[in-house]
């Protein structure tokens, strides 16, 4: 039989407050010590929190990207997607949106009429992944899915994993990425044990939404990210209470990152030519 690795954790990166306006927010990555996790850029958890009656709702009105994708995780309320390609869509709790944004896109991010009628509770994660140089200017493009079009797996020891791209067992997520990304969400109960694989060399993303859990043997609290060597074919969790992870791999890019704000890039020069395409109109426009 094939000899199993656990990965090593390496350390964990605590998500610092940081709100926007009214919106509760904490941020793993980029934070202290940590730039990266090449290819993961960034990762934003905004609440929990529970918005009033005619609230102002969610803050990111039209604002540009390229060189990245950015993945948007619904896992309470509604968010509605408009962009310059003219992609439109409401996302409801549990679902999720995929976006290149590659050669620019212009894009916005805000409270549906219905949420900001009556409110509600409130939880979002977005997580920029980057791309490789031969991919940055791609042509953008956005996928939305709703909770019914994610598969939901049911894990051997207990809770389930939302497949969103890639593979688990026989079942294939329905993203097709453009760079081999698995991405996925765990729901697990107190007292689980699971061993999740990973390709040997691949990198890990594991963040701790919310439960306690220990991975590795290494006790993880909530709101943490969770940093693991590149060795070992599989990760071992366990929880002691009842937890929900962002899980995901992918492969390294090892290239140079330029960021800018919301252009990711592999020079300087390239950023430069990024605002000077914003500025002229060149990523297409969005109505306020």
């Amino acid at each position: 039989m094939p000899t199993y690795t656990p990965r090593r954790v390496i350390a964990q990166h605590a998500a610092i407050r940081d709100d926007i306006g009214d919106l509760t927010t904490r941020r793993p990555l980029p934070g202290p010590g940590l730039d990266q996790l090449d290819p993961f850029l960034f990762l934003n958890h905004h609440g929990p929190q529970v918005y009033s009656t005619n609230n102002g709702g969610l803050p990111f009105g039209p604002h540009p990207h390229r060189g990245f994708e950015t993945v948007t995780f619904i896992l309470e309320g509604s968010l509605a997607h408009a962009d310059s390609a003219d992609h439109q869509s409401v996302i409801r709790a549990g679902g999720v949106q995929w976006m290149t944004a590659g050669s620019g896109i212009v894009h916005a991010e805000i409270s549906p009429p219905e949420f900001l009628s009556k409110g509600g509770p409130l939880e979002i994660l977005q997580l920029w992944i980057n791309l490789p140089a031969r991919l940055k200017m791609s042509e953008p493009r956005y996928i939305g899915l709703q909770r019914d079009s994610i598969p939901a797996i049911a894990l051997e020891g207990g809770g389930e994993l939302c497949l969103i791209a890639g593979e688990h067992d026989d079942t294939s997520g329905p993203i097709e990425t453009l760079t081999d990304v698995f991405m996925s969400t765990l729901s697990v109960p107190a007292g689980a044990s699971h061993r999740l694989a990973v390709p040997v060399g691949r990198q890990v993303f594991l963040y701790v939404i919310d439960g306690e859990v220990t991975v590795g043997g290494e006790p993880v609290r909530a709101q943490h990210l969770v940093e693991l060597e590149r060795d070992g074919d599989g990760i071992d969790i366990e929880t002691t209470t009842d937890a929900r992870l962002l899980f995901g791999h992918a492969d390294v890019i090892d290239e140079p990152v330029v960021s800018h704000g919301p252009f990711v890039m592999n020079t300087r020069d390239e950023i430069a030519t990024a605002i000077d395409d914003y500025q002229a109109g060149r990523f297409g426009g969005l109505a306020q």
